[in-house]
């Protein structure tokens, strides 16, 4: 079996397109499993995985749980609301007593950027990148590209672009180190306010008009507007943005070219998407999330065995 170059997932940066390769392969065998009537296997049976979570989620941690249960491995599952982080434990204090359980790997989301990376350096578990503040999102970024080579039968060449909330969307820099390694063409479309200033040195075009950027793409990836990262108002009103940048079926059937449509959720209905195109043949958003579960059931399967070396 071929093997990651990593003994941990914390970031598309430190991947290479092998890697991303491999993690497709493997996503392909479990999601011919997952669509048996048995969708288990005893893969990951006697590993442990902690699932850290110390920041709100519904849809990845659901899924990483469905992944884990899937594979038949233990599951601890932690959420800092109700732990003693809130009496002022730390995270290595935090993580430390939950290895002392005999962790195998642990996946966490965390406010802070870059926390994955120093849980990484200073406990013997594999990490996974669930998320760490407005950084980076790993398991989305593949699914993502998973979907779209899988309507498409490859990456390479299609042209994408993200709109909405770049500045403070994790799952807009985890998508265009994927989608530039696997040898797509990225823009990125929304307010200015909301662009950061970095793109430039990733080689990503950046559209002020919506429909400009709509007609130049094959794939729409919308993301929505995170007003719990913005400290200050970065748009006059979700009204004028959704009148700016909201996309309905008018605006789709004024295109020149059918595109397809997708979205990492929780989707704000009737602000960055309408209920019509969430819910229309456009959409791959459901398919996201069948492949999600495929895609950490790879990424959980290759690291334990990584571990096990």
């Amino acid at each position: 079996m071929d093997h990651l170059s990593v003994n941990h997932l914390l970031g598309i940066k430190y991947l290479n397109k092998k890697d991303i390769d491999i993690i497709f392969n493997t996503a392909d065998n479990f999601k011919k499993i997952i669509n048996q009537p048995i969708k288990k296997v005893p893969s990951l049976r006697d590993v442990t995985i902690a699932n850290l979570f110390f920041e709100n989620s519904t849809r990845t941690k659901l899924s990483f749980e469905i992944a884990e249960k899937r594979l038949s491995a233990d599951i601890i599952n932690f959420a800092s609301a109700a732990s003693s982080v809130k009496k002022g434990e730390s995270l290595l204090d935090t993580v430390n007593n939950i290895l002392a359980m005999k962790v195998d790997i642990v996946v966490m989301r965390h406010p802070n950027p870059g926390a994955s990376i120093f849980l990484s350096r200073n406990i013997n578990a594999s990490i996974i990148n669930a998320g760490d503040g407005t950084h980076e999102h790993p398991t989305q970024a593949l699914l993502d590209a998973y979907s779209i080579r899988e309507r498409f039968g490859q990456v390479a060449s299609k042209k994408v672009v993200i709109i909405g909330d770049i500045l403070h969307s994790r799952v807009a820099l985890s998508n265009i180190f994927c989608l530039k390694m696997l040898g797509a063409k990225v823009a990125v479309c929304g307010p200015l306010t909301l662009i950061p200033k970095y793109l430039d040195d990733l080689g990503v075009s950046y559209f002020s008009d919506l429909k400009e950027a709509l007609n130049w793409c094959d794939i729409a990836n919308v993301l929505r507007i995170q007003l719990e990262r913005q400290d200050v108002q970065l748009f006059p009103s979700l009204r004028e943005y959704t009148n700016v940048y909201g996309i309905n079926s008018t605006i789709l059937e004024s295109l020149t070219k059918e595109i397809t449509i997708m979205h990492p959720g929780p989707i704000n209905r009737g602000v960055e998407l309408t209920s019509e195109v969430a819910d229309s043949h456009h959409s791959l958003i459901l398919d996201q999330v069948e492949n999600g579960v495929a895609i950490r059931m790879a990424v959980l399967y290759l690291l334990s065995n990584k571990s096990n070396e």
